[in-house]
């Protein structure tokens, strides 16, 4: 009798047999961590947010397709250019590392247009110029900050943000944190979150520079790629290398248009932060003395979006212990140079998130403060100072096991 055509020889069964008896052992023994599982949703930093429409799903996807694809001279990279997408600068959507840092200078609140300010260019296309640091400017080097749960900070409203200000440290606490109030470009509506006319509260950007997410894109785009948009339209040009430089690119501009950078805007919008880890004892004492040491004054532990583009988006509490508002952190993380309306000694308040999981996705490094000076928690919180100092202070005056309790649940973001 002929065998049937679809069943395995004997001799594969048999070794089937053989190594299903082989992992056995293993997977009883606690050992399935041998093969290769998803990460779960709460570790990942490209996950969406809860709760999307069938809709916004396919958007996310597309925008993310955008957000992941590398870009050459023949679709507008360049001119000038940092990295070639825009996944080059935020690796897996976390935090930059010091391979991809940007170089911001100026001589105080001049940013140098003439020669190429404020961000320095350092890569060209063939037949340009790249731009090169002039001598004597005041330097302030940036890592990119993760884009994870950008979509949550931007729905939550201005008048939670003025409601938290204390410019003139009325209460007496040492901390004087203000809104970082801009003017949005024309090319952001006032059908956007942070566009129209008037003033917006900054939110975006190591210095709140930035108010809304579509301007973060646009600028991104032609700042660090060179790409030119139907929103801004006339090339980035290095201005000391002359025409040169304009005649390399060859692709008409506007390069991208508009519709790519409203499904990059989606995607980020979408992006859900990783989920924290298990709240413990030792946690719940780091808490605990986190903000009885003054941490929560700026690090302000829950906001809550009002009504935004997305359901997803829409009246829901956001734990990022950040108030988004600029403080002075003194001298000492002081980069000499404005942005905006902040000054060289103002910073914007580092939501803490997804530090749980950073190390994962910077070959066991952690790399803090604007600048990544700082290789561990317990090293940025002992660099702050200004409105700082008072908590920077008490924080070092816990016994060891507090100060290792805090940094527990600090690093358990």
């Amino acid at each position: 009798m002929r065998p049937d055509s679809h069943q395995m020889p004997s001799n594969v069964l048999l070794r089937l047999a053989a190594a299903a008896l082989l992992l056995a052992p293993l997977t009883s023994a606690g050992c399935g961590r041998l093969l290769t599982t998803a990460p779960a949703a709460g570790d990942q930093l490209d996950a969406p947010l809860d709760g999307l429409s069938l809709e916004e799903r396919a958007g996310f996807l597309r925008g993310d397709a955008e957000f992941a694809r590398p870009h050459s001279m023949t679709d507008g990279l360049g001119p000038l250019f940092n990295e070639v997408a825009c996944a080059s600068c935020h690796s897996g959507d976390g935090r930059g590392s010091l391979a991809n840092i940007l170089t911001r200078f100026s001589l105080g609140a001049d940013p140098l247009l003439h020669l190429g300010g404020p961000q320095l260019q350092d890569r060209a296309i063939p037949g340009a110029t790249p731009e090169r640091l002039p001598p004597g400017v005041e330097v302030s080097l940036r890592l990119p900050p993760p884009v994870f749960g950008v979509g949550l900070l931007e729905a939550i409203p201005s008048e939670s943000l003025a409601a938290l200000a204390d410019p003139l440290d009325t209460d007496g606490d040492g901390i004087s944190g203000r809104v970082h109030w801009v003017t949005p470009p024309e090319f952001v509506p006032p059908t956007e979150p942070g566009g129209g006319p008037g003033l917006a509260a900054g939110r975006f950007g190591r210095k709140a520079q930035t108010s809304s997410l579509l301007q973060q894109t646009v600028d991104a785009y032609h700042q660090d790629m060179g790409i030119t948009t139907d929103f801004r339209p006339i090339e980035n040009t290095n201005p000391v290398a002359g025409s040169a430089n304009d005649a390399a690119d060859r692709v008409s501009d506007p390069e991208l248009p508009a519709h790519v950078v409203r499904s990059v805007v989606t995607y980020l919008r979408l992006l859900s932060p990783p989920a924290p880890g298990a709240m413990t004892t030792r946690r719940a004492l780091g808490r605990e003395r986190f903000m009885s040491a003054g941490c929560g004054g700026c690090h302000v532990p829950k906001l809550r979006t009002g009504p935004g583009p997305s359901a997803a988006l829409s009246h829901r509490d956001v734990v990022l212990y950040s108030d988004l508002l600029l403080h002075d952190m003194g001298d000492g993380l002081a980069d000499g140079r404005p942005d905006g309306d902040a000054s060289g000694r103002e910073w914007r308040t580092t939501p803490l998130w997804g530090l749980r999981v950073a190390r994962d996705f910077m070959d066991g490094q952690l790399l803090l403060l604007h600048d990544g000076r700082a290789r561990s928690v317990e090293e940025a919180i002992l660099l702050h100072g200004g409105e700082a100092q008072s908590a920077r202070d008490a924080f070092a005056g816990l016994s060891a096991d507090e100060r290792a309790a805090v940094l527990d649940f600090v690093e358990s973001r």
